[in-house]
Order: C-alpha cells, then sequence, then structure tokens
C-alpha cells in the first residue's frame, strides 16, 4: 500500500471504539476519499480490514492468531455477513504484529468478544460504501440499494451490479457517518452463528499441505539453532566445552547466550539464556547441542523439590492468611452455630502447555532492521521486547504471525523470539531457533502449583451458613516482579472472589507461594485451580446435607440477581442457573446407571461465560474410564457455531488430561518429565463421548477458548465418588493408581 503521513484528525473515529485504540479506517483530507489505493489500480480498501478487488476477491485482514480455534475464519465471516459477501470470494490475510491494528493479543478468550461488534462495523461501512456507489451509478437515492450476495441490487427494477464492478464508483465515496452505519438483525444473519455454512478459511491449506507454521518458515542462506539451557530455572553458565560440538557435520559454531531480564516494571519475558549450537540443519544443531560439556550455576532453584514445596503450601493453608476484600458476613459466627462443618484441603501440580508445535521462531537481523516469523500470540508484545532488549525502533522491527501449532498460552510469552533475534544479531545471518520437545517440557512457563483448603456451615436444613477459601499458589507476576509471593487480584477473581454462590457468610484468604520456576497463564489460568477446589467441595457440602447435587447447587446459586463486574458482562444468576438445569436434562443426570458407574456434575463462571459439565464414569478393578461428557456452555451471541462446539470438545479432552495425567514435578530444581511418555496426554484411546448444548441468546459474545476447562476435573472425581465412594483431593489421577 501507498504511504501515507496522517495526523490525529484524519482518523475517522471509531463508532464509539476510538478510546480502545483500534483503528477502523482513516481520510487523506476533508476533500478526498477515504481510500487507500494499491500501486494496481484495482482495488477498493474502505478500512484497515477490507479489500475488494475487480475480480470480487474480498480479502479480509484477520489481527489475531490462529492456533487451531478458528479464529481467522470467525472474525472473517463477521465482516463478509454484514457486508453481505459470497463467502466464496473471500480471501484471509494474517496482519503482522503492529498497533494500528488494535489489541492483537489472542488470550483470555476475548476475541469475538472484544471484537465481533467492531468486525461487523467493519462489513457494514463496507456495505454502505458499496450501496452508495451503486446508487450513485444508477442515479438513484441510496435508500433504494441493497447489498445481498456479492451484488448490490436496485429496488425498483431488480437490476444489480456485481461487488467488484462497484471498485471504481467506491473509491469516490466518503467515510459513512456512523448514524449511517446499521447493523443487521440478527434474524438476517448468513454466517454468524449458523452450523456448518462455512468452509474453513484454511480448510484447503490444511488439506494439501500448504499451510504455513512457524516451523515451515524459510530465508535463503539461514541458520539452525539448538540451545542448552540450565536444568534449573535461572540457572547461568559457568564455563563449556565446544570442541565435541564442532565435530558433528553440519555444526558451524557455538555461542553463548547470556539471560535477558525484564527492568522492574516490563511486563517482558525476556529470555533464559545458554548456549546455542549454529548449524546448517536442525539434526546437526541438537546433535551438536547434545555433545556439549557444560558446568552449570544452578543459582538459587536448585534445591526445589515440588512434593516437598506441595507439603509446604498444604501446611500454610491450614493456619490463616491474608484476607482477601470483600468480606461478608461473620464466618466464625456462622462455623461456631453450624449444625455440621465440612472440610478438605485440594492440591494440582504444575502443568505444562506441550503444544504440538514446539517454540520455534525464525529471525533477520539486518541493514539496521529486524524481521520475523514465529507462531505468536502477542506479536506486539514481541515487537515490544525486541525494541526494548536489542534498541530498534518499533518501526524497522516486523513480526510475521504464521499459523500456530497450538498455543494455550505458551506462545503468548516470546522468549523463543528474543532468542532467534539475539542469535542473528550475533551471526548476521537469517537465524531459526528450534526447541525440542524436551526443552519445551523442561524450560517452559508452567501453570502454578496450588493448594487449597475450603470450610463450609450447614444448617438443620442442610443450607450453606458460611464459607472459608483458603488459596497459595505461585503468581504470574512472579515472572516480571521478584518476590511476588502472594496472588494478584486478577489472579483471585478467577473463580476465588467471584464464585457462583449466594452465601451470607464468606472469607477468602491467601497465602504464600514463593516461585521456583516461570510461571505463566495456561490454558483457563487459575480458573483450573477453583474451578477444581470449589466444585469438588460443593459436592462434599452436597453429600453432607443429604440432598441431590444438582438441587444442593441450584439453592446455593440463590434468587436471580445481576452483579456488575468489568465490563459489559455483569454475573446473571439466572444463567447460571440454567446451563445447570440444562445439562442435567442433557446427561440424564439421576436417573439409574450400570453398576460401577457414577456421574458427577460442575459448573463455572469465566471469561463471562457459563458452563456446567456432567462427566460419566465407570471404575472397574480400581481403574477409571470416562463414559460420557455433558456440557452447556452459554456465551452469548457466538459467530462460528461449529467452532464453538470444536472448542468445546477440545476443553473436555484438555480438561481431562489435567485430572488424569498432568503433573509437572522437579527435583533438586530440575523438571523430571521429558516429553509425551512421562507428561502424559489425553489419548484416542481415552476419549469418551462429548456431548455439547449451546444457549442461543442475544447476549453480548463472552468467552469461548477456555471457560469449557474448569468444570472438567471437579465433574471427574464427583463422578468417581458416585461410582465407588472414593473421594479424590489432589490430582492427577494416575497419582493415585486410577489410570
Amino acid at each position: 500500500m501507498k504511504t501515507v503521513n496522517l495526523n490525529r484528525r484524519d482518523f475517522v473515529k471509531v463508532f464509539g471504539l476510538a478510546s480502545g485504540g483500534l483503528i477502523l479506517g482513516c481520510s487523506f483530507s476533508d476533500k478526498t476519499p477515504i481510500v487507500n489505493n494499491l500501486e494496481d489500480g484495482i482495488s477498493f480498501v474502505p478500512n484497515l480490514f477490507v479489500q475488494l478487488q475487480k475480480d470480487g476477491k474480498l480479502t479480509i485482514v484477520v489481527t489475531r492468531s490462529e492456533m487451531g480455534q478458528g479464529i481467522r475464519t470467525s472474525m472473517a465471516s463477521a465482516i463478509a455477513d454484514e457486508m453481505e459477501a459470497d463467502w466464496k470470494y473471500v480471501n484471509v490475510k494474517q496482519a503482522t504484529g503492529d498497533a494500528k491494528f488494535g489489541d492483537q493479543n489472542t488470550d483470555g478468550s476475548r476475541s469475538i468478544r472484544t471484537l465481533l461488534n467492531p468486525m461487523r462495523k467493519m462489513g457494514a461501512m463496507a456495505r454502505n460504501i458499496l450501496e452508495q456507489a451503486a446508487a450513485k451509478k444508477w442515479d438513484i437515492e441510496v435508500a433504494n440499494c441493497y447489498a445481498e450476495d456479492h451484488y448490490v441490487i436496485n429496488k425498483t427494477s431488480g437490476e444489480k451490479i456485481f461487488f467488484g464492478d462497484l471498485v471504481d464508483e467506491a473509491k469516490s465515496i466518503a467515510v459513512p457517518l456512523e448514524k449511517n452505519i446499521t447493523l443487521k438483525d440478527k434474524k438476517d444473519f448468513k454466517y454468524i452463528g449458523k452450523n456448518r455454512v462455512l468452509r474453513g478459511a484454511d480448510i484447503d491449506s490444511f488439506i494439501d499441505g500448504t499451510s504455513q507454521y512457524g516451523i515451515d518458515a524459510r530465508l535463503p542462506n539461514m541458520k539452525f539453532a539448538a540451545i542448552a539451557r540450565c536444568p534449573v530455572t535461572f540457572g547461568t553458565v559457568k564455563s563449556f566445552d565446544k570442541s565435541d560440538a564442532l565435530e558433528v557435520y553440519g555444526v558451524e559454531d557455538v555461542i553463548q547466550l547470556d539471560r535477558i531480564k525484564p527492568a522492574m516494571g516490563q511486563q517482558f519475558y525476556g529470555m533464559l539464556g545458554g548456549v546455542a549450537v549454529i548449524a546448517n540443519n536442525t539434526w546437526s544443531a541438537f546433535q551438536g547441542k547434545n555433545n556439549l560439556s557444560i558446568e552449570w550455576d544452578e543459582g538459587p532453584n536448585g534445591s526445589y523439590d515440588s512434593e516437598k514445596f506441595n507439603q509446604k503450601i498444604v501446611d500454610r493453608v491450614s493456619k490463616p492468611g491474608k484476607v482477601v476484600p470483600p468480606l461478608l458476613g461473620n464466618v466464625d459466627q456462622a462455623f461456631d452455630k453450624a449444625y455440621k462443618k465440612v472440610e478438605a484441603t485440594y492440591t494440582i501440580p504444575h502443568l505444562v502447555h506441550a503444544p504440538m508445535e514446539v517454540p520455534n521462531a525464525l529471525a533477520w537481523v539486518h541493514d539496521g532492521k529486524c524481521e520475523v516469523w514465529a507462531p505468536v500470540q502477542a506479536p506486539q508484545t514481541a515487537r515490544a521486547e525486541i525494541a526494548a532488549f536489542f534498541g530498534f525502533a518499533l518501526e524497522d522491527i516486523t513480526i510475521n504471525v504464521t499459523l500456530l501449532g497450538g498455543g494455550f498460552g505458551r506462545k503468548s510469552k516470546s522468549d523463543f523470539v528474543v532468542e532467534a533475534v539475539a542469535l542473528s544479531q550475533k551471526t548476521g545471518t537469517p537465524v531459526q531457533v528450534v526447541w525440542s520437545r524436551e526443552d519445551d517440557i523442561q524450560h517452559s512457563f508452567y501453570h502454578a502449583i496450588s493448594a487449597q483448603h475450603l470450610k463450609g456451615s450447614l444448617d438443620a436444613e442442610g443450607n450453606v451458613t458460611g464459607w472459608l477459601h483458603r488459596t497459595a499458589f505461585p503468581s504470574i507476576l512472579s515472572s516480571f516482579k521478584p518476590m511476588s509471593d502472594y496472588a494478584a487480584g486478577f489472579e483471585l477473581g478467577q473463580g476465588f472472589t467471584n464464585n457462583p454462590y449466594d452465601i451470607k457468610n464468606v472469607r477468602i484468604e491467601n497465602t504464600k507461594a514463593e516461585a521456583h520456576l516461570r510461571i505463566g497463564w495456561l490454558r483457563s489460568v487459575y480458573n483450573i485451580i477453583s474451578g477444581f477446589g470449589i466444585n469438588s467441595f460443593v459436592d462434599e457440602l452436597a453429600v453432607a446435607s443429604g440432598k441431590d447435587p444438582i438441587d444442593f447447587r441450584l439453592n446455593l446459586i440463590g434468587k436471580d440477581r445481576k452483579i456488575e463486574g468489568r465490563s459489559p458482562h455483569p454475573y446473571d444468576s439466572a444463567r447460571m442457573k440454567n446451563v445447570l438445569k440444562e445439562v442435567k436434562k442433557l446427561s440424564n443426570f439421576g436417573q439409574p446407571l450400570p453398576k460401577g458407574h457414577g456421574i458427577g456434575v460442575a459448573i463455572h463462571y469465566s471469561f463471562y461465560s457459563y458452563v456446567a459439565t456432567a462427566v460419566e464414569v465407570s471404575v472397574k478393578n480400581d481403574k477409571v474410564k470416562v463414559e460420557n461428557v455433558y456440557t452447556v456452555l452459554d456465551c452469548g451471541l457466538y459467530v462460528n457455531r461449529d467452532a464453538v462446539i470444536n472448542q468445546m470438545q477440545g476443553s473436555a479432552i484438555f480438561g481431562m488430561s489435567i485430572a488424569l495425567f498432568g503433573k509437572i514435578s522437579t527435583k533438586d530444581g530440575a523438571v523430571q518429565q521429558s516429553n509425551f511418555h512421562d507428561y502424559q496426554m489425553t489419548r484416542m484411546k481415552h476419549v469418551p463421548k462429548i456431548h455439547v448444548q449451546l444457549i442461543d441468546n442475544d447476549h453480548e459474545p463472552t468467552g469461548v477458548g477456555e471457560p469449557g476447562v474448569p468444570p472438567v476435573s471437579a465433574a471427574i472425581c464427583n463422578a468417581i465418588f458416585n461410582a465407588s465412594g472414593k473421594r479424590v483431593r489432589s490430582l492427577p489421577l494416575s497419582d493415585h493408581g486410577l489410570v
């Protein structure tokens, strides 16, 4: 595109979204149309996200990273639906990392939640301009024109003009005012919320193998690097012998990398450092790394033993901790007056993301510029880190976002990009850093180890009168800010301080938990912890009350009420109760099951969505098999029905992996697991029948990618209790010999 220097008044206001920093379009001046013309002169580009060519081809720019969740299809279809574009003409282009596209972080289950309406307005803007162009061509009122299926139709005569034939006229149309932008009524949607109407934007490249992931990136004369990192987090190199590594055919150099760590206050990731082997192919780089002889300074984390630390935080949550507001009522008084009291402690070990595509990045530093090709979830963060650590101006850094072979939060952390840039700068050549599976599992950012202690009181009628919840887990902030030994408010807001129940006397406490590994967000983050502890404990309370577990939960959710939160999505207890009632019907909860079978239920509110999950298991010879998973999701207005169902199915499998096998352990500071043989995942033989029901309503869209995970582990454990009478309070089940 032609480069145009624009001042602030040249930017179009974003229809009420300007404060969010998302730029939808811009005008060159008051007298010239708002069109970014390509040099070929055959294209109409009404905003940063839409390009229409004379042959009818429509290119839609997508700003979020595609990692299997279908976001490129979903975002493009929202624009195409409002534009009345025929999907067969649609092509999707991935945006590079750039602030002009607004927030590009693909995490927090927020892509559709935050971008659906802006994307719809993109399409409506383009549709409005095309309708105006047709009206001008026909010399009629624009009210007599309407777009449909890649044409603009004359209401009076029935004549129609192909979108591509309107490109020249469209270039002369001024940007429509906000009041002239009309979004479709939901009943007129063709793509949004529909079932099996779209071919995925990337499906052809997936089928024929032309899809480009980060690990596929290639440049002329590029080198490949493998890095030996200290087995202990933040350990450093004391000395090394590279002679044997250099004997490997294809190895060209061995370079020491010092750790790069963010300055205080920077929410960056830096890199661990180590010894890098540079070769002309990946295999040689890996073999050279294996042949290195390195003496490490293990540093303060060298004595970290996760089993001992687990016992330490279990002991801590058995004692009073810091009280977390809001404090409701008088918990001690409720316990004193209780008819019955229940206490339990729950633990989850460290977990790792383990995406199928390992971390990798290709960087080329040359002529004062830096270009990167990488599977990143947060391209602007990677760009900012490069600027901060290496001194490049932002405009001299290009982040080309490739497809991601899985992410789960791991690829929102750009340490592997920083490594590639550092090595390219040192060698003067393009360098691709590739982690091995062992590198990824043993040097990752981990989900925090945790312990929770819950205590509840019941009155004579079996109603909950008091609730005490103590929790301990290392904070994500520890990756940026030393001595962050207590949970941050946003972390406690993931199920602890905002659990869905209406209880009069509540006290939440947080106890100390130091970080000895790099802690980062994994799919659903701390909702995994709260979802397991709270749902397991509520089930124990239900048993103690002698009540049906679903009726008990419905009563505990309380009367219909709305609680305002930090966004336009207030917590609505009626929606929470509805998904619970629906999962009861979907799963036939309460109906007789075969001997040795049990069904458990769990609910969770996260990322502003409501989920209820019921799981049926069988227990035979002390071995657990998950037979059926039933999930009901209320995420408001959804875009791609198939993709949402796929996300819920994936959540069930991800949650099963956590419950059945998920465990990272350390000894002498080093992670003990190394690959899928000892960090197991749910495999095809374990996968049950998964039943998903979506609630249709007109509420604003909320999260989808993560909300399905938190209830799964508790629902499984509750089902085990109902099948066998055995109560599981620590994960994974493999530690108990149950799988």
